[in-house]
């Protein structure tokens, strides 16, 4: 959808979000690069402000930015800067670097900042993520975003939406710096001698500073498929080449490890030495076992090893999106609890609390990053003289496995969930188990705080989604091993194209 240029300068961020298509939620704004005009970005970044102005937490001082490697990353980043100067602000440019190591800079100045990222998805679409002086922008703060009034001067923009007289943006101030030692004052210079760990750096814009902390850690880095062209790498749904290259290099290579992440590098993956990718909820147990939590926060598609592992005091499970984390562990340390973090079925690990580690404390960062929990396995496994892959035989035999039908219509998607959850509880789950019983047993139990999530007699699991970040339907499976999960999966999905489609 285009943007809809019309003779009015002031309306809301409301308005303005229905008019571009370019929708605002969990993940900030995302929308079409087409309907991402420079216009909608400026009037997202000044609503963004105001709304900071009508809280008290922003007067006119400095608001960081950085982006991603796509295209269309450079010219959002002007508009939005020029929204910032516009409104009397200081913009500080903190260049193409990962989302965490922005957030750690900007909430250590205790000043705004904006992200440039569609994350994951295709780099025909993109995004901002907005963050508060301390920490992200949470689904309490949507309301007080769209309803405020922003001023759009006609003779800003040309008849497209685009800058008339676009300025460049300033120096860039460095970041990664900090980022590095983060992990190094931590962890300790030697965290990961004597091993060789690949980096698939692909479009990742932390390709470099990632491998530039593995080597800082002791090991040797080696950097691997790098690409001028953006390549959409999910976490959640690595993709069929990617499982191939990993397993293609460790061969070659002989690797220790494989890490990588996503394009604004705040989701991690992580290889053992046979080159087989780490789903991320389980990586996040591992993550949170070796810098030894006590509350674990996690949605409710995550893998349920974490409960039965029994290595964690408090375990809570909320809706999909980092701001239900930050909400849920907000609440936990309000409770008097210690040693609080949480995790994303992609990966990215959030910190509430300070943690001492091994050469030092790792401070609180509120916000997903896919530097911590990569580091923190690599490291137990070399502390314990094991390989990775073999960490994951502490835990209790549990696979997740995750999918998607991209280019499937929010609206379809909705069509079919009214369908499947009309009536009471009873109809509801005799109809689940009607379509997806005979795919993973006699469905027993339904949870709906985010989805669908179907539980079986054999204890099986599938869980249907409407993605929040693309026009996709998202199905998460879960068995006692990868086969099974991965069967059942395609099964569910199949059942949602031939039987269910409208």
């Amino acid at each position: 959808m285009t943007e809809t240029v019309c003779a009015s300068t002031d309306l809301t961020v409301d308005v303005l979000m229905t008019q571009s298509g370019v929708a605002f939620g969990t993940s900030g704004a995302r929308g079409e690069v087409v309907a991402m005009t420079d216009r909608v970005c400026y009037g997202y970044t000044q609503g963004f402000l105001s709304y900071l102005h009508e809280i008290g937490e922003y007067a006119n001082g400095p608001v960081a930015l950085a982006g991603d490697l796509r295209p269309s990353s450079p010219r959002i980043l002007a508009a939005c800067a020029q929204a910032i100067r516009d409104m009397g602000g200081e913009v500080v440019f903190c260049g193409y670097v990962p989302t965490p190591a922005l957030a750690l800079y900007a909430f250590g100045a205790g000043i705004p900042c904006l992200m440039v990222t569609g994350s994951h998805i295709p780099d025909d679409r993109n995004g901002i993520k907005f963050y508060r002086p301390a920490g992200e922008v949470l689904k309490s703060d949507e309301a007080g975003m769209k309803r405020q009034s922003v001023t759009l001067a006609p003779e800003a923009f040309d008849a497209h939406g685009m800058l008339a007289s676009p300025a460049p943006l300033p120096p860039v101030t460095d970041v990664e710096t900090a980022y590095v030692a983060r992990y190094v004052d931590a962890f300790g210079a030697d965290a990961l001698s004597g091993m060789t760990v690949g980096v698939y750096q692909h479009s990742a814009v932390g390709r470099d500073v990632v491998t530039r902390i593995v080597a800082a850690l002791g090991a040797q880095a080696v950097p691997l498929g790098r690409s001028e062209k953006f390549i959409p790498v999910d976490t959640e749904a690595v993709r069929p080449e990617d499982i191939t290259l990993a397993r293609e290099w460790a061969a070659q290579h002989g690797f220790d490890a494989i890490v990588s992440t996503d394009g604004d590098s705040d989701r991690p993956l992580l290889a053992d030495a046979n080159g087989e990718w780490l789903r991320g909820d389980v990586l996040g147990v591992l993550c949170a076992r070796a810098i030894g939590a006590g509350t674990v926060v996690t949605p409710v598609s995550s893998n349920t090893v974490l409960e039965l592992s029994g290595a964690f005091a408090h375990c809570a499970r909320t809706r999909i999106g980092s701001p239900f984390v930050i909400d849920a562990m907000n609440a936990a340390l309000a409770a008097g609890q210690t040693g609080v973090c949480g995790y994303e079925a992609n990966g990215g690990f959030l910190l509430a609390s300070d943690f001492a580690l091994k050469a030092g404390t790792i401070s609180a960062l509120p916000t997903r990053d896919a530097v911590l929990p990569a580091v923190a396995v690599m490291a137990a496994a070399r502390a314990k003289g094991m390989g990775v892959g073999e960490l994951l035989n502490e835990l209790p035999p549990r696979v997740t496995y995750s999918d998607r039908i991209q280019n499937f219509a929010t609206a379809r998607s909705e069509a079919i969930f009214a369908a499947l959850l009309e009536g009471d509880a009873a109809a509801q789950l005799a109809r689940l188990d009607g379509y997806f019983g005979g795919i993973a047993g006699v469905v027993v139990g339904v949870d709906l705080t985010d989805g669908i999530r179907m539980t079986t007699a054999e204890g099986k699991v599938l869980h249907l989604r409407r993605s929040g970040n693309a026009p996709e339907l998202r199905c998460y499976s879960e068995a006692d091993d990868a086969q099974t999960a991965a069967a059942i999966n395609a099964a569910a999905l199949a059942v949602v194209l031939d039987k269910l489609a409208v």
